[in-house]
């Protein structure tokens, strides 16, 4: 017995051995992975502490600085791209009213009012450039009334007096727009005004004297308007609350709606328009449709590009919104003024379905950046019947508007202006949200609550924006126009309003011929009209039945 615990001793002392020797190894190899982990360690301390000291606060304001240059002229980028386009778009709009005005005129008289809206556009751009941006977005130097610095492009960027390098603009938070991007995209809205008067005193004008009131309109009339208003003048800040038109059915459409009535009136009526009205429909109601789809189109450059800007989502929703509401009035007030007109005259209007489209756009154009779509849809509606109201009382003074323009721009500019405080989002008649948006009118810079009680004096100064652009554009213009009259330079002779302006005037003596195809046509070339040309009603055939309910078919 004693023998085998002898033997289990010595294997078991045996086995403890080897276990410890393992031990040993193991802590060996332990040890050298520490000395050499402890070596790398060794050698990556100058990395540390050149990790810990190599951003300095100068060297990191530095870097924040330049990412904040980066956006900003990223922002700039989008800015400039966003005005372009949308300036672009509302130059297009010339197009629009070159054909609605012309497919609304006789035939005789169409090359003449395509040269009118051409030369309109070159004379207002020189009016623009030399007196125009200067009156209304110059610095006013505490006047509140009129511009004073940026005549004909002067210091619209900064130049180094040594080296003579140019820099166009400077990058802030709010981007990087030159004066040049603004300038553009303003002379589209100018230039669209003037046009709006060609349109009420067409056929009978002279086009040299009209060249000459257009280059006032824009040099003068309309900067001073916007001096006042988007320029950050007076009325941007009258009873302490300021007028709202996001893109201008004041602004713009009414200072052309006003001056246009001034000039028709002055003017006259075309000869025999009250007498023989049927005369004196539409010759090509293509034309018309085109001309209206084309100013519905440049809208969307007119109201949604009036956010200015396109560098964050805010504006971005902005531009949704107004994009939105603008459909919607234009949808609205087209079909309304449709079904009115079919209610009249038992018939189809497709003119009056045109000018129904444009009375719903310029209504919402003021208020369509603070006001929701179920108030964009009323705002058509309305704008509608404000639109036929006016052009049959239009009809019962014997004022001859060719094309309704004051009416369209005129009336629903009023409207327009009106609506956009009315229907103001913010909640009831308290709060007022205006040029503030999605947000309401806070109490100050530094209080961002809601300002209460500004319901009232929202809508006040809207009715002095009314006011002060009827009186301006309406004034201003009737005096030009008459002093032009007593000069006998305003209007044409008998005999050429005859005959026509486009065979008196110019070269070649006519548009396009009434009879070309005839022809080919299969007939004889006598008592033709070429397809969308509408042929004058026969001599001693009955009245136009649109003169029963007032309101011609002439879209604006």
């Amino acid at each position: 017995m004693k023998t085998f615990y002898a033997l289990l001793l010595v294997a078991a002392r045996a086995s403890l051995e080897e276990e410890v020797a393992s031990l040993r190894a193991e802590m060996k190899a332990q040890k050298e992975l520490i000395e050499t982990q402890q070596a790398m360690i060794k050698e990556l301390q100058p990395l540390g502490r050149q990790l810990q000291t190599w951003v300095t606060q100068a060297q990191l304001t530095a870097a924040v600085t330049a990412l904040q240059n980066t956006d900003y002229n990223l922002g700039g980028a989008l800015d400039s791209a966003w005005l372009c386009l949308c300036g672009a778009l509302v130059m297009f709009m010339h197009a629009g009213f070159g054909m609605l005005e012309t497919g609304s005129c006789r035939a005789k008289n169409a090359s003449n009012v395509l040269m009118k809206n051409l030369v309109n556009v070159c004379v207002g751009t020189l009016g623009w450039w030399l007196f125009g941006w200067a009156f209304a977005y110059g610095a006013q130097n505490g006047n509140g009334f009129i511009g004073t610095t940026g005549f004909a492009g002067f210091d619209f960027y900064t130049q180094d007096q040594t080296t003579g390098v140019i820099t166009p603009s400077s990058c802030t938070a709010d981007g990087c727009q030159s004066v040049m991007l603004m300038w553009f995209f303003q002379w589209a809205f100018c230039t669209a005004g003037a046009t709006i008067v060609s349109g009420a005193v067409a056929e009978r004008v002279k086009s040299p004297t009209y060249a000459i009131f257009a280059f006032f309109m824009a040099s003068f009339i309309y900067p001073v308007i916007v001096a006042w208003t988007w320029g950050g003048g007076w009325i941007a800040t009258v009873l302490d609350v300021g007028y709202m038109d996001f893109a201008g059915s004041g602004v713009v459409h009414l200072t052309g709606g006003v001056a246009g009535l001034a000039g028709t009136v002055v003017l006259g009526p075309r000869a025999g328009r009250f007498t023989n009205p049927e005369e004196f429909e539409c010759h090509n109601l293509p034309l018309v449709v085109l001309g209206t789809f084309a100013l519905w189109f440049g809208w969307y450059g007119f109201n949604p590009g009036s956010t200015l800007a396109m560098h964050d989502g805010a504006t971005g929703a902005m531009a949704a919104q107004v994009a939105m509401n603008t459909t919607l009035a234009a949808a609205t007030g087209g079909i309304t003024v449709f079904i009115l007109r079919f209610a009249i005259q038992k018939k189809y209007d497709v003119g009056g379905l045109c000018n129904g489209i444009l009375a719903g756009l310029v209504s919402i154009t003021a208020g369509c950046g603070n006001m929701e779509c179920g108030s964009a849809f009323a705002t058509g509606l309305i704008g509608a019947f404000v639109y036929q109201g006016g052009s049959m009382l239009l009809q019962k003074l014997k004022i001859d508007d060719p094309v309704d323009a004051a009416p369209v721009h005129g009336f629903c500019g009023i409207w327009g202006v009106l609506a956009c405080g009315l229907f103001d989002w913010g909640k009831g008649f308290d709060y007022y949200h205006g040029w503030s948006g999605f947000g309401c009118m806070p109490v100050s810079t530094t209080d961002s609550s809601c300002k209460p009680g500004l319901g009232e004096s929202a809508i006040g100064a809207q009715f002095i924006l009314i006011i002060m652009v009827i009186i301006w554009s309406g004034s201003l213009s009737a005096i030009t126009f008459l002093l032009l009259k007593l000069t006998g330079t305003l209007r044409i002779s008998e005999e050429v309003e005859a005959v026509g302006m486009d065979s008196h005037h110019h070269s070649p003596p006519k548009a396009y011929s009434l009879n070309a195809g005839a022809g080919a046509a299969g007939g004889t070339g006598s008592g033709s009209a070429p397809l969308g040309v509408l042929p004058s009603a026969p001599a001693g055939s009955a009245s136009n039945p649109k003169d029963a309910w007032g309101a011609k078919a002439d879209p604006v």
